[in-house]
């Protein structure tokens, strides 16, 4: 087997909770915030309803390529040019959700609670919210602030950090429960990357 080819650049985090069964064969995903698609190299070759949505036109269109090689009968239309906030699909129509490397990006508070919000909306009860964002989990005190829970990371670039007990405090607000326990990997003076992952009551 050419792992490659089956299953992409495909984070290693998610492929985690797709050999946990997490994500079952045939479910309805959402990769939120898509970018060219790395996440969904396996998920198309495999059968899953995939949707996907991304702010930026080019990687959706680079997307809908890549769906059309891979699932020709996948209409257009489930890939999408948006962003995390104005989502256009039907609340609780998903079974999982996928935010990989997205939310960082936001600009502040009220930018993040939208776009979380955003991800949350499509999710039915009982699915899963997979995440994967920068935080200060493991570098506290490392990083330069800039305003709010905006910092310089130590490899130069600028993000919107979490903590622990934020995202503790985000998985009660959503009513939702932690599948697994905050992980949070350290890379060497750069950055912490934190896998969230969330069961929708």
């Amino acid at each position: 087997m050419d792992l490659q080819s089956e299953f992409g650049p495909i984070d290693i985090y998610l492929f985690d909770q797709l050999l946990r069964g997490r994500i079952p064969p045939g479910a309805k995903v959402l990769d939120a915030g898509c970018g060219g698609g790395r996440n969904l190299v396996y998920l198309l070759r495999s059968g899953f309803e995939v949707f996907a949505t991304d702010e930026d036109p080019d990687a959706i269109g680079r997307v809908r390529e890549l769906a059309k090689r891979l699932r020709p009968e996948l209409p257009a239309e489930r890939f999408r040019a948006e962003p995390l906030d104005a989502m256009t699909l039907p609340a609780a129509s998903m079974d999982a959700v996928l935010s990989i490397a997205v939310l960082h990006f936001a600009r502040d508070d009220a930018h993040f609670q939208a776009m979380l919000e955003g991800c949350w909306s499509p999710l039915r009860s009982g699915g899963l919210f997979f995440c994967r964002l920068a935080s200060s989990i493991g570098m506290e005190d490392r990083f330069q602030k800039i305003r709010g829970r905006r910092h310089r990371l130590l490899d130069g670039s600028e993000r919107y950090l979490v903590d622990e007990a934020r995202l503790v405090a985000l998985t009660r607000q959503l009513g939702g429960d932690l599948v697994d326990p905050l992980k949070t990997t350290v890379v060497q003076n750069q950055r912490c990357m934190t896998t969230w992952v969330v069961r929708k009551a």
